[in-house]
């Protein structure tokens, strides 16, 4: 039985090591395995960021996304290492995921604009979110992204 997505939005320290053994392990398994691209993961982020987290069924992390403040990766407040479990890719949480992340970037760090670092083949799925490609093609860690901008 399927009950839905339950949300939840927390710092570092509120997580529950169980909850970050799994933030991890689904962004080791899609970036790391499955994109085959061999970086760390593990950047110093993680500690100052809030960890936007989609549960089905209260047990299956289908959708994450990591929210930074201003300063952080961007002058802006930013949206990254936003992934969806890979058996749920057609069950449209990737789009929940993003406006659930875009709505608490706004409140959290009280913005008006979002930047993000976007791997260009999604580049018409952000687009249909609003953001706005800020800069020129560039490569980071062997994959195509722009940077793309929402707000402002």
């Amino acid at each position: 039985m399927t009950t839905g997505i339950t949300w939840t939005c927390k710092i570092m320290n509120e997580l529950t090591s169980s909850e970050l053994y799994t933030i991890l392990k689904l962004r080791s398994e899609v970036f790391v395995v499955e994109q085959n691209c061999v970086y760390l993961d593990i950047d110093g982020k993680d500690m100052d960021a809030y960890h936007l987290c989609g549960w089905l069924n209260n047990e299956l992390l289908v959708a994450y996304a990591r929210l930074l403040a201003p300063g952080v990766s961007y002058t802006e407040a930013s949206i990254g290492r936003v992934v969806t479990h890979p058996s749920h890719r057609q069950d449209g949480y990737g789009k929940k995921l993003m406006y659930k992340a875009i709505e608490n970037t706004l409140t959290i760090f009280n913005t008006a604009a979002i930047k993000i670092g976007a791997q260009q083949y999604l580049l018409k799925f952000y687009s249909s979110l609003g953001f706005i490609v800020s800069s020129d093609p560039y490569i980071e860690d062997g994959i195509p992204h722009v940077e793309m901008l929402l707000g402002k």
